[in-house]
């Protein structure tokens, strides 16, 4: 049997424990730290908890989306400004209608291809009804034109 797995509950009280007894021992060490050290202590902590509040209610605040800073690197947040939006959207704005336009060559170049083919079969000698006689594909099997 395996005593190596312990229920979650049991690790968060053992971190509990932990957790206060390093407090106390910090608490303990920190009244003969001298003033200089415990007053850039205070403010660390008072930057940390700053810095823990503007996180929780970042995250809370509603949908978190990709972004982009000032100086170019990928953030986690809200969009800044209606150009950074018009700037995301942008891409997929170009990539839709390039397909459409794409779509709109090729079905033109389908017309086309299509109408050349129909010009030639009525401008040719033969009538049409000539082509899907099995017969005329079977003299064209075996005369080759010159």
């Amino acid at each position: 049997m395996n005593t190596n797995h312990r229920p979650t509950a049991d690790l968060a009280s053992i971190e509990g424990q932990v957790a206060a007894r390093m407090a106390g021992a910090i608490s303990l060490r920190s009244q003969s730290l001298p003033h200089d050290i415990t007053e850039r202590l205070r403010f660390g902590r008072e930057q940390a908890l700053l810095r823990a509040r503007a996180a929780r209610q970042q995250t809370a605040g509603g949908t978190v989306v990709t972004g982009v800073s000032r100086s170019g690197a990928a953030t986690l947040g809200r969009f800044g400004s209606w150009g950074t939006r018009f700037a995301s959207v942008l891409p997929l704005v170009v990539l839709v209608s390039g397909m459409l336009m794409i779509e709109r060559w090729n079905s033109q170049e389908q017309v086309l291809a299509a109408a050349e083919i129909d010009a030639q079969l009525l401008s040719d000698a033969l009538p049409p009804a000539a082509y899907s006689d099995p017969g005329f594909a079977e003299f064209l099997k075996s005369n080759p034109t010159p």
